[in-house]
């Protein structure tokens, strides 16, 4: 389409450097506010968005909470599919990220019910929701856009160590260190927390015609480094970023921390001449 897709293909890695997440968070709510308003203007084909749960884009929700708000961008016509649920977790429960979503974004914004889209973790057959997920996501036209967060072993989605880049939306069962990570939001005890998710896949996320990662706090940081500095690796699966035309990685101080010096003021260089 034109105008649209023409200064997507940045092809190379973008990084996106701010003080703190709180910095990072409002580029990146005003970056995909700006996405939605640009597709807006030139189709009336829905802009389709990839979604995430978690602490790290609760910030970036509230700005487009305020935005939307405020009247700056509307998600009337917007289509969103998030990246993943618990098996066998309630949708009521308040872990579930069904009620995250809603609670943290859906239920402050516009977006008609009927565009959103949260995998069931309570299918009957779940291969068979995980087969339908991925035909919807076709089926809307693809991601314009997916935004999603990183884990400290450098996992997207639920995307665990040593998961293909080549996977799809599937059911993972999840490693001791993810349910030790989110234990805390269930009462502290990992034995809580489900032993299975459904995900979508790292060649699902990497469909998109454009990718923003938020990575912030120094916890992130040997992940970020291996993502951008190390080789592609199924072991660090965001790492398969470094192959997508128009990846963004958005972090803060501390998460950037590990990367070598030159690398931290190419990308700062790279930044400034583009602003």
């Amino acid at each position: 389409m034109p105008g649209m897709t023409g200064h997507l293909n940045h092809s190379t890695m973008k990084i996106i450097i701010r003080n703190n997440s709180k910095e990072g968070s409002l580029w990146a709510a005003h970056y995909i506010a700006k996405r939605i308003n640009e597709k807006a203007a030139v189709t009336d084909k829905p802009f389709v968005i990839g979604l995430c749960t978690g602490s790290t884009p609760l910030e970036t929700y509230a700005e487009l909470i305020r935005m939307v708000k405020a009247g700056e961008v509307s998600f009337k016509n917007v289509i969103s599919f998030n990246m993943d649920e618990y098996v066998g977790l309630p949708e009521s429960h308040p872990e579930s990220y069904h009620s995250f979503m809603h609670h943290n974004l859906f239920d402050h914004i516009d977006e008609p019910k009927e565009n959103i889209h949260i995998l069931n973790g309570n299918a009957k057959d779940v291969e068979v929701e995980c087969a339908a997920y991925e035909k919807a996501i076709v089926d809307a036209g693809g991601f314009d856009l997916f935004l999603g967060g990183v884990g400290e072993d450098g996992h997207i989605a639920f995307n665990e160590p040593f998961s293909s880049l080549q996977s799809r939306t599937r059911v993972v069962t999840l490693t001791q260190d993810t349910r030790e990570v989110n234990a805390r939001f269930f009462d502290g005890d990992p034995s809580k927390v489900p032993a299975q998710a459904l995900t979508v896949g790292v060649a699902t996320v990497l469909s998109a015609k454009e990718v923003v990662i938020l990575a912030f706090g120094s916890k992130k940081a040997r992940a970020l480094q291996a993502a951008i500095e190390g080789p592609m690796s199924h072991y660090c699966t965001l790492s398969g970023l470094q192959n997508h035309p128009a990846g963004t990685i958005v972090c803060d101080e501390n998460s950037i921390g590990e990367v070598k010096v030159s690398s931290y003021r190419y990308f700062k260089a790279v930044e400034a001449a583009e602003s």
